[in-house]
């Protein structure tokens, strides 16, 4: 081509059409293809029906130019969608075609517990090979997801999508759905992922605050950055493993590979969003369009107008969209720590792309974030000559740049969390922890627009047991975030954490209390809890199986013990997970 009439717009439609930029077409399901018409109810692109078969094996997968491996499931990434009936019977045969062991969780389902998916805990797994049947009634409706629980195969690939049709008919009133599944894909293996930030803890945070920053007036005052170098945290070390290696994915394209999910202009579309994720958390909104919440974690809630929500791994979120034009709008999702985004497209037609705004600036973590809070407002700074700096693993400062001090507030202080044990996999306590529900969450507090908060979600049908807890558990969430070790109560899984006993058909309030700087979405198994919000009415608590707890802040749940049998409880931040963060719930009949 001449260079006389080989455009920058022409060199930019070459460079993407060559990039590809999504997952190879093979390996994308049908259901999460671009241009798809909405869900169907049976046949097509789902698996449905009393017997389903899966594979689990690897494939290959390229993203732009590069090209790697994915552990899959039936040959797809994200695996194929599973779409049941409450009240019927299905019977999932899932074999595995790898060389090492592997399992499918079905997340978020009321199944028992021989059939939960956790290797060590329920089953032992599915070896090469095998096959292993899961034989279970349906016993719910909503947007639910499957993952392995084994090896670290969740963020390789392993995950797919579950739709559960009401036997009663919906209570969402919707013309078309789309189903969006979030994942972040990295081309490292989550074990070296693991081995870097055990070496390094803030090994993938390329969005330090710089003396640049600081003269351009975009970063903290000199005084605050004094504070936190004295306590030697990190204002922006919100995510672990952030874009500088992830790519940010929906339905297995990223913003170049634009899924896009058509629509006709006054269509009420449900949308259909389960965070997949590894460890990403996303801002989710759509530029130019309100959407209403009508359903969380699978369940029904009373529908709540948002401009912006943040869906926090394993969550997922049903919302509903009325386009008024035939024009592309823009699905945004964001990584909360802002290091990466990925645009999807809903439009009337193929070939149109909503455009992609430009990413936020990067949030920084405040002392609220640390525990350290009088109501909604934060503190003056503090005097952190006084803190215990010796426990925390350095020297104190020579001198502090704090106007006032706060004398007992030490970021160690053993009398803020008594029952932990102090050692080196706590480096911090919150030594004023606040219920955090009604707060935007990380790096939404100072949006123009309406955010949705845990305080906003109110239950469309009543808790079917509202009898009151006949006993409180409280659990801290515990870290040293240098050293990448990560806890509940301060005791490792692997060290011997005891199991949480609680007695089959008990009602039991349970308190997280969240130590650590970095947000975290803890997810229990087998059952669903009403989480407390302070609403009025009991009655309207919603029901949730994963809670995002907010650093420095603390949430409780009601929680009835009826499903017999051991339970994973976890974060779902997977390397939080595989580093220490998981214990079991242990459900028995009689009072010993």
């Amino acid at each position: 081509m001449p260079s006389s009439s080989f455009t920058r717009r022409a060199m930019l439609r070459a460079v993407a059409g060559f990039s590809g930029s999504a997952l190879l077409p093979t390996i994308v399901p049908a259901w999460a293809g671009s241009g798809s018409h909405g869900l169907v109810t049976a046949g097509g692109d789902s698996l449905s029906g009393e017997a389903i078969a899966l594979a689990i094996g690897r494939s290959d997968v390229m993203l732009g130019r590069r090209r790697g491996h994915a552990v899959t499931v039936n040959g797809s990434l994200p695996g194929p969608l599973i779409r049941l009936r409450e009240g019927q019977n299905v019977r999932l045969s899932v074999t595995n075609t790898l060389t090492e062991d592997s399992s499918v969780h079905w997340h978020g389902l009321l199944v028992p517990f021989q059939f939960d998916g956790v290797p060590g805990v329920s089953f032992p797994g599915i070896r090469p090979g095998e096959t292993f049947t899961y034989d279970f009634p349906v016993k719910q409706a909503g947007t639910y997801w499957y993952h392995s629980h084994s090896n670290m195969q969740e963020a390789m690939g392993l995950y797919g999508a579950i739709v559960i049709d009401p036997a009663a008919g919906d209570q969402v009133q919707a013309d078309r759905e789309h189903i969006l599944v979030l994942s972040d894909w990295s081309f490292t293996h989550p074990h070296m992922l693991l081995r870097r930030l055990k070496q390094m803890g803030g090994y993938y945070n390329r969005q330090r605050q710089t003396v640049a920053g600081l003269l351009a007036g975009r970063d903290q005052p000199i005084g605050e950055r004094l504070d936190w170098a004295a306590m030697r945290m990190d204002p922006t070390d919100i995510s672990d493993v952030t874009g500088s290696t992830y790519s940010y994915l929906i339905n297995g394209h990223d913003s170049v590979g634009n899924w896009t999910g058509l629509f006709t202009p006054g269509e009420r579309v449900r949308l259909r969003i389960v965070n997949a994720s590894a460890m990403t958390n996303f801002n989710i909104r759509l530029p130019g369009l309100a959407m209403t919440v009508v359903q969380a974690d699978g369940q029904d809630v009373i529908p709540v107008e948002t401009d912006e929500l943040q869906i926090a791994i394993a969550e997922t979120y049903d919302v509903v969209v009325q386009p008024p034009e035939a024009r592309a709008y823009g699905f945004i999702a964001e990584a909360i720590d802002r290091s990466g985004q990925c645009r999807a497209t809903l439009a009337p037609a193929m070939g149109l792309a909503a455009s992609i705004p430009p990413i936020r600036k990067r949030p920084l973590l405040t002392m609220r974030d640390m525990g350290m809070t009088h109501g909604a407002t934060a503190m003056p700074a503090m005097d952190h000559g006084a803190m215990d700096h010796a426990a925390m693993g350095h020297a104190a400062p020579p001198t502090s740049t704090a106007p006032e001090g706060h004398g007992a507030m030490k970021m160690r202080d053993a009398t803020s969390a008594p029952a932990v044990p102090l050692g080196p996999g706590v480096a911090s306590l919150s030594p004023m922890p606040t219920d955090r529900t009604g707060d935007r969450p990380t790096g939404l507090d100072d949006v123009a627009h309406r955010v949705l908060t845990y305080r906003d979600l109110r239950a469309a049908l009543p808790n079917p047991d509202t009898r009151p807890p006949g006993r409180s558990i409280t659990l801290h969430l515990t870290a040293n975030m240098e050293r990448y070790m990560w806890s509940f109560d301060g005791v490792k899984y692997s060290d011997g954490a005891d199991p949480i006993a609680l007695h089959l058909g008990e009602r039991v309030r349970i308190t997280l209390v969240n130590d650590t700087m970095m947000p975290h979405p803890i997810h229990l198994h087998g059952h669903f809890f009403e989480l407390l919000t302070g609403a009025d009415d009991d009655s309207a608590k919603p029901r949730k199986h994963t809670v995002n707890v907010l650093p420095g802040g603390k949430l409780s749940f009601d929680l009835t013990a009826d499903a017999p049998g051991d339970w994973a409880f976890h974060c779902h931040m997977l390397l939080h997970m595989h580093a220490g963060m998981f214990r079991v719930v242990t459900v028995r009949e009689g009072r010993t």
